[in-house]
Parts: C-alpha cells; sequence; structure tokens
C-alpha cells in the first residue's frame, strides 16, 4: 500500500475530506450579493482546504516535531473554520441554518479523531526543536557535544580538485 493511500485510509483525513465537501455545499449556498459573505467564503474554503493538506504534510513528515506542527496548524484552521461558519447565524441574508449545524457537528467529530491521531505520534521518533514548542513531553535536549554537529564539516568535501 502506497504513502499516499495509508494517509487516504486515516478517519481523520477522510473526515477532513468530508468537511470541505460539506463546506463547499454550504458555500454554495451563500448569497452572491453580500460583500461580508463573499469575503468570510474564502476564508472558510481556505480553512477547509487546509485540513487534508496538513494531515498529508504531517504523514509525510512522520517526525514528531514535524507531524506537531502540521497539528498546529490544523487545529487553528478547524477553530477558525468552526467560528467563521457559526457567524453566519448571525447575518440575515443566509438562512441554511442546517448546513451550518452539520458543519460545526462534523468539525466536533474531527476534534475528536484529532486528539486520537495526535496521540498516536510517536515520540521517540523527533528531533530537538530549538524553539521547545513541539519536542515530546519529557524529551532531554541535546548536550553541547550533540549540538554540534558540523564539528567534522568541511566544506571543501564538497568540491572536487579538477586540477589534479
Amino acid at each position: 500500500m502506497s504513502h499516499f493511500d495509508n494517509t487516504s485510509n486515516l478517519p481523520i483525513y477522510k473526515k477532513a475530506k468530508l468537511i470541505y465537501q460539506l463546506v463547499e455545499s454550504l458555500l454554495a449556498s451563500l448569497p452572491e450579493d453580500d460583500d461580508f459573505i463573499q469575503d468570510t467564503k474564502h476564508f472558510m474554503r481556505e480553512d477547509a482546504m487546509m485540513l487534508s493538506a496538513k494531515i498529508a504534510g504531517a504523514e509525510g513528515g512522520d517526525l514528531y516535531s514535524i507531524r506537531m506542527q502540521n497539528a498546529a496548524i490544523i487545529r487553528e484552521h478547524a477553530m477558525h473554520l468552526y467560528t467563521q461558519v457559526g457567524s453566519l447565524r448571525m447575518h440575515k441574508n443566509y438562512k441554511e441554518l442546517e448546513y451550518i449545524k452539520l458543519v460545526r457537528e462534523e468539525l466536533d467529530v474531527f476534534r475528536t479523531l484529532f486528539i486520537e491521531w495526535v496521540e498516536s505520534f510517536d515520540t521517540t521518533n523527533h528531533i530537538w526543536d530549538e524553539w521547545g514548542l513541539f519536542n515530546p513531553p519529557g524529551a532531554i535536549p541535546p548536550t553541547e557535544n550533540e549540538w554540534d554537529i558540523d564539528s567534522d564539516f568541511d566544506i571543501n568535501d564538497f568540491f572536487e580538485d579538477d586540477e589534479e
């Protein structure tokens, strides 16, 4: 099975794709003559698209820090989407309230899948995040010698002497 097949079979990835389809349906139901709604429409589409893209990025990266960076971005876009969709309830020009409820319910399910997915990340497969934000719980920073990965580095190793 290919890496893409593995990713596309994940429940969280499938849910992200479903949410994107629901958001596209919701966007099709929005009135065209309202500038605020048209601006919000672009943000909702972008947020919905980022969910599956960042899941694929996290799965492709495999390192804990890369996966957590993608997870943080996913969380941000999902939260924005939840708020933006909900804001349509307050808008007098939008009457299709069942779309709002449906998208928000699916985002709640997505959140549960997200928590399970993040808990599955391999905390032993990591490199130290110098910023300290995406290190696994209990990780110990490298020693000074471990930080010095360039001690044996010689730039001249990359250039051949063509004159010999």
